[in-house]
């Protein structure tokens, strides 16, 4: 009878209590590990995705641990974060890492809100610094083919190696994208392969034939001549060992080649995507069609590349400004 009272005369206090009653509380290690396994379980982003976000909570957790080593993560206020942003900018955090951390800890923030850790949200009001765009270094035709023919064909993984330099620009992948390539993915008779990007979402994208060509000839000299690794059987590119390809081997390549032939360009694996989507923009793609071969969520992050292409862009004012 006392608690019906109660919630009668004053129901947002016994929401309020009821609430607290049911909160969990939890250190910095628990919250983590909680919040790891909701991403890679609940939202099924990648191991990279998982270790970035990762990296962002540590760098909050960093802070606090020298300057305020009591404080929990349902006690974290909003000041508090503040004080973090104005810590990372005298650390010479830039802009567009600080913004990448923000985000992290607000997703983080919103995982424990659900968790019911927190009460209240303390990221809502945290602003982000104002970052512009950057746009992406893309290397021309004549580029791509120079440092391909720079490959030396005689050595046993002079076909991989090319043959990952022309899927890389034949399909515009991600290097996580092209690591993971499998043989059961590869529909050449369709002249289309079937990708798992961000978050397992499947696409399939269309492959070149000079592509294809280089693949089956890297299959049949090179990875049928190896002892491969179980996990590995069903994985495209391998190793002299028989074994995946990492991301860094990926990048070593590309570097190697691109000192070679002594190109001025600072270049990754990511540049032959900007390559890729720059090439079909330029050539009168539709941006739809480039957003869906990209795996892009947002036709937001596609448009980028209408701004990489100045004759685009004149030839769009010549047609429909009135004073043009």
């Amino acid at each position: 009878m006392v608690i019906e009272l109660f919630c009668n005369c004053y129901p947002n206090k016994i929401d309020h209590y009821l609430f607290k009653s049911k909160m969990k509380v939890m250190n910095w290690a628990e919250s983590k590990k909680k919040a790891m396994k909701f991403l890679r379980l609940e939202k099924s982003l990648s191991q990279n995705s998982v270790s970035a976000y990762l990296n962002d909570i540590n760098k909050l957790i960093s802070f606090l641990e020298e300057n305020y080593p009591t404080v929990t993560p349902e006690t974290v206020k909003l000041a508090l974060l503040r004080k973090f942003v104005e810590w990372m900018n005298d650390k010479g955090v830039s802009p567009r890492t600080q913004a990448r951390t923000i985000s992290g800890i607000k997703s983080f923030y919103k995982f424990l809100l659900i968790e019911e850790v927190v009460e209240n949200d303390p990221t809502t009001l945290l602003e982000s610094p104002k970052i512009g765009r950057k746009l992406p270094d893309v290397l021309t035709d004549r580029e791509i083919n120079l440092l391909i023919d720079s490959i030396d064909l005689n050595k046993p993984e002079g076909l991989r190696n090319k043959a990952i330099l022309e899927t890389l620009y034949s399909c515009g992948l991600r290097v996580s994208e092209l690591v993971n390539l499998r043989l059961s993915n590869l529909h050449f008779e369709q002249e289309f392969i079937k990708i798992a990007g961000k978050g397992e979402k499947e696409r399939l994208v269309p492959i070149s034939k000079r592509a294809i060509d280089d693949i089956r000839k890297y299959i049949v000299n090179y990875r049928r001549k190896l002892k491969i690794d179980k996990l590995s059987e069903n994985i495209l590119f391998l190793n002299r060992r028989g074994r995946k390809l990492s991301r860094v081997m990926i990048f070593t390549i590309i570097k190697n080649l691109a000192e070679k032939i002594k190109l001025e360009k600072s270049i990754s694996p990511h540049t032959f995507r900007h390559s890729f989507a720059s090439a079909l923009v330029k050539g009168g793609a539709d941006l739809r069609a480039v957003q869906e071969m990209l795996g892009h969520e947002s036709i937001l992050t596609t448009e980028i590349y209408t701004h990489l292409d100045k004759e685009f862009l004149k030839e769009t004012v010549n047609k429909f400004h009135p004073r043009s």
